[in-house]
């Protein structure tokens, strides 16, 4: 099996788009750090980010535990055939490394990757937001991507140094192989009703804060909606 390795590392400051007076959703003004751009040479990875690299809504995005959002390359293909769209393609979602030879069945939370001189820690899986949905014009495409469980994850920086295209992801520890992302993605999205399950997902020391609380609600029996996450504004 090829060693996992970067392809791209893309990185974008916020800026606002649209129009505040449109009268359709989808036109309207809004501020985002989707939209990035290829960078060249080493680039430093910080504890909340890339340098560059920015979000237009640091309530929900960016900090510690989404410092760097991974994306696997070999999901481009599928996603352009589905949405017959050929522009659809690396950066699409906003990733900042574009990455090739693994997926979410390949990662775990907790899994630590040398990458350069940084050390990173898989935090968790994305969960989409309508931001995307906006930027293609796609409503629905947050829901999309969770039923597809194509939803790329998130790294913590261990340690900060410098990273840059072509360097291998090195796998350093794999504290819970049994939690991969591609797991945790259908616990989430499809095991809804296993209070159980979510209760040993929300267990893992690993996983991120706001995943661990939403689990542990629902290993409680509360549940909530999730619209205004994955619909938003677009409506």
């Amino acid at each position: 099996m090829s060693a996992p390795i970067i392809e791209q590392i893309m990185v974008g400051k916020p800026k606002t788009y649209g129009d505040k007076d449109a009268k359709n959703p989808m036109d309207r003004e809004w501020t985002t750090g989707i939209v990035k751009h290829t960078v060249q040479g080493r680039i430093w990875a910080g504890e909340t980010n890339l340098e560059g690299d920015g979000q237009g809504d640091r309530k929900n995005h960016g900090g510690v535990e989404k410092a760097i959002f991974v994306y696997p390359i070999s999901h481009y293909a599928f996603w352009q055939e589905k949405l017959e769209r050929e522009d659809f393609t690396i950066g699409a979602f906003g990733e900042n490394l574009a990455v090739q030879h693994m997926t979410e069945a390949d990662v775990c939370i907790g899994d630590t990757f040398q990458i350069g001189d940084a050390t990173v820690q898989v935090s968790q899986p994305r969960r989409p937001c309508w931001r995307p949905a906006r930027r293609w014009r796609i409503k629905d495409l947050a829901i999309q991507i969770q039923r597809e469980e194509r939803t790329g994850w998130y790294f913590r920086v261990l340690k900060e140094g410098y990273m840059q295209a072509g360097d291998t992801l090195q796998l350093q520890e794999r504290p819970y192989p049994e939690w991969t992302v591609a797991t945790c993605n259908d616990v989430m999205y499809n095991q809804k009703r296993d209070r159980e399950l979510s209760a040993k997902l929300a267990a893992v020391e690993l996983l991120a804060p706001n995943w661990q609380n939403t689990l542990s609600k629902r290993a409680q029996g509360k549940t909530s909606s999730d619209k205004k996450r994955v619909i938003g504004p677009n409506e």
